[in-house]
C-alpha cells in the first residue's frame, strides 16, 4: 500500500459518507439500527472486547486518555477510540498510544465498500465499527470508547461496557440534543446500561438527579465522582483537569472491584504521563515556551469559560487566535473573551469553517482590537511576528483551528 492509496481510501471515507465533522447537523444520523446491522455484518466485534464507555459535554477526551494511560502503566493493552482527529484520521483509533495501522485502515475501507446497500452508514458509524474490529484483532485487554455526540442515539451506544461515565453536562449541540440542560442530560444518560456502574462527574444537582434516576431505573450503581477527595495531578495542565481526575479515580476504583489490578503507583504515573503514553494533545497543550504558545480545543460555552478564565490568570499580554464553525453561536463567545489581549480571527479549513467576515459586526460591537485572516496559519504567523518574549500566543475556539495549526507547525517544533 502506498501513501497515495491510503489517502485515496481516507478521501473515499470522508466524501462518500454523511460526515458530521464536515457537514454538521445534516450528517447526524441518530439511532442504532445502522450500527447494529453494520456490527452484525462484521461478526459483532464489540461483543468480544471489554469496554469502558465515556460520555459528557466536556472532559470525555481528557478523561478517556487519562484512563488509558493509567491502564497502560498497569501493564494492560489498551484500545482508545476518540473523535475528532486533529491531524490524521488514525488518531481516532489507538492501541497503547500508537495510531491505528494505516494498512488496516486501507484494507478495512475496501471491505466497507462491499457492505449491503440497505445499511447506508454514516462516516462515524463506519469509523466506530473500524475501531471495534481493530481492537478485537489487536486483542486489547480493555477498549475505552468515547461517545461521539450525545449518548442515547450515538453509534458507540451499541456496546455493553464494564463501566460507564458521564464527565459533565453543558449546553452544546442544542440543535441536535435539546435546548435545555435537562434535555441534554437525558440524552447523555442514555448510555447507562442495566446493572452497569455509572460514574457522574457533574457538580449540578439537576444533572445528578437525572443521571441518578436513570441509574435507578436500570438498577445501575450510581457513583458521584465529585464527592471524591484527591491530591493527584496530571501532565494535562488545564485547571479543569482536576474534575476529570476525579472521574478517572472513580473508574479505577470500580475496576478494582472487578479485580483489575491497578496499583496506586500505576494511577499516579498514568495521570502524570498521559502525553507520553497516549500521544494526547489539544487540551492546554504547551506548543512552545518562547514565546509561550498554548493550544486548547475547548469550543462550547462552558469549555471556553474554563479556558479563558485560565488565560486571564496569566499575567501576560496575549495574542489570541480564534476560529469557529458555522453552527457556533458567536454571541456566547464575545462576552467571554480574555482581557489584556489582541485577537486574530481565522477561518478553519473544513467545509463548516466560518469566515470571520460573517460575524465582523459582532467583533466591532465588542470593541476589541482584532484582525481577520483567511487561514489559521496566516493568523499564527502574524501573531508570532507581533508577539514579544514577554507575551504569549493562544490558539483555540475549535478542534479544527487547533488541528489546522498543529498540522502546519507540529513537525517544525520537534
Amino acid at each position: 500500500m502506498t501513501n497515495e492509496q491510503y489517502q485515496a481510501a481516507i478521501d473515499w471515507l470522508f466524501v462518500q459518507m454523511p460526515n458530521y465533522q464536515i457537514d454538521g447537523q445534516k450528517a447526524y444520523k441518530p439511532g442504532l439500527d445502522n450500527i447494529t446491522k453494520l456490527c452484525a455484518f462484521f461478526g459483532n466485534p464489540q461483543e468480544k472486547i471489554k469496554c469502558i464507555h465515556v460520555g459528557g459535554t466536556n472532559g470525555k477526551g481528557s478523561s478517556s486518555n487519562m484512563l488509558a494511560s493509567v491502564l497502560q502503566e498497569a501493564g494492560y493493552k489498551v484500545g482508545l477510540y476518540n473523535s475528532p482527529h486533529l491531524i490524521d484520521f488514525t488518531e481516532r483509533i489507538k492501541v497503547n498510544g500508537k495510531n491505528c495501522n494505516k494498512e488496516f485502515v486501507f484494507d478495512f475501507v475496501q471491505k466497507l465498500k462491499n457492505i449491503p446497500e440497505e445499511i447506508r452508514p454514516s462516516f462515524f458509524e463506519f469509523t466506530t465499527i473500524m475501531a471495534f474490529e481493530y481492537f478485537y484483532q489487536q486483542q486489547v485487554d480493555f477498549a475505552i470508547i468515547e461517545v461521539g455526540l450525545g449518548g442515547r442515539l450515538d453509534s458507540t451506544n451499541i456496546i455493553t461496557p464494564l463501566i460507564s461515565a458521564i464527565t459533565n453536562v453543558q449546553l452544546d449541540h442544542q440543535n441536535i440534543l435539546g435546548d435545555t440542560i435537562e434535555e441534554i442530560a437525558a440524552e447523555k444518560a442514555g448510555i447507562i446500561k442495566h446493572n452497569t456502574p455509572i460514574i457522574s462527574g457533574d457538580e449540578t444537582e439537576v444533572v445528578k438527579d437525572i443521571i441518578r434516576k436513570k441509574a435507578t431505573a436500570e438498577q445501575a450503581h450510581f457513583i458521584d465522582a465529585t464527592l471524591l477527595n484527591t491530591d493527584l495531578s496530571s501532565d494535562l495542565k488545564g485547571n479543569y483537569q482536576r474534575k476529570n481526575i476525579r472521574v478517572v479515580l472513580a473508574i479505577v476504583q470500580e475496576l478494582r472491584k472487578l479485580h483489575v489490578n491497578i496499583t496506586d503507583k500505576d494511577l499516579e504515573n498514568g495521570l502524570l504521563n498521559v502525553h507520553k503514553n497516549t500521544g494526547f494533545i489539544g487540551r492546554w497543550f504547551e506548543f512552545s515556551k518562547d514565546p509561550l504558545t498554548i493550544c486548547d480545543t475547548g469550543h462550547n460555552q462552558a469549555g471556553l469559560e474554563y479556558v479563558f478564565s485560565q488565560l486571564n490568570s496569566i499575567d501576560k499580554h496575549k495574542h489570541v487566535i480564534l476560529g469557529f464553525v458555522n453552527d457556533k453561536n458567536i454571541d456566547e463567545v464575545m462576552g467571554l473573551l480574555p482581557k489584556n489581549s489582541e485577537f486574530y480571527f481565522a477561518k478553519p479549513s473544513i467545509n463548516r469553517g466560518r469566515h470571520p467576515e460573517d460575524y465582523e459586526n459582532l467583533l466591532q460591537e465588542s470593541k476589541i482590537f482584532y484582525k481577520i485572516f483567511d487561514s489559521v496559519q496566516e493568523a499564527y504567523l502574524s501573531a508570532k511576528e507581533q508577539c514579544t518574549k514577554e507575551e504569549m500566543i493562544f490558539i483555540g475556539g475549535s478542534n479544527f483551528v487547533v488541528g489546522d495549526f498543529l498540522e502546519k507547525n507540529l513537525e517544525i517544533s520537534k
